[in-house]
């Protein structure tokens, strides 16, 4: 990037809408991180969480996802079951410019605490808000809070476009807001 990263982001989310809403400092105090960061975008957690449970004896299955294999909870935070998981989604709506691809990880601070975020690349063009798997690796319960920090995502521009967006590809994902279950 030819100008320092924080301030591309800040310049693309203003400018281009990028990341709405978009808070261009971190924001620290007393709340799990979020906000623009020295080399990425710290993202929230919404306060729409699906947590797995096995009250039904379902089955996982990408490909006929079964509704019955979690409980939507809506609060301020979510209590993830030991050795479980959970659906939420970001508080931040992302528009991808076509040079852009994005990595999202996990914020450290949960990662101490056994919770592990997954997120796939958001690919050039992509837009929506981003669904977040969250496991919870301990015997314990886990706490997530809502309306905080839950990852961070690294923007890696390119010197030119791709040949071929998400948009261009119509992506299954495109434009998905909430908590976006599987599709095929």
């Amino acid at each position: 990037m030819a100008i320092k990263a924080d301030r591309w982001i800040r310049k693309m989310a203003l400018e281009h809408g990028m990341i709405e809403p978009f808070e261009d400092r971190q924001v620290r105090a007393g709340v799990v991180s979020y906000g623009v960061s020295s080399y990425g975008y710290d993202c929230r957690v919404g306060d729409e969480f699906k947590v797995f449970t096995n009250v039904y004896n379902t089955v996982v299955d990408p490909k006929n996802f079964d509704p019955k294999s979690f409980v939507d909870i809506k609060s301020d935070v979510c209590i993830v079951p030991p050795n479980s998981f959970a659906l939420a989604s970001t508080i931040e709506y992302f528009r991808i410019p076509r040079d852009v691809l994005t990595i999202c990880l996990g914020k450290s601070t949960y990662a101490r605490c056994g919770i592990i975020v997954n997120v796939t690349p958001f690919e050039p063009e992509w837009e929506g808000h981003v669904t977040i798997e969250i496991s919870n690796t301990t015997p314990l319960p886990a706490k997530i809070y809502a309306n905080e920090g839950i990852a961070q995502v690294l923007f890696f521009q390119s010197d030119e476009p791709c040949e071929i967006s998400y948009k261009d590809k119509k992506g299954k994902y495109q434009a998905q807001r909430g908590v976006t279950l599987p599709k095929i």
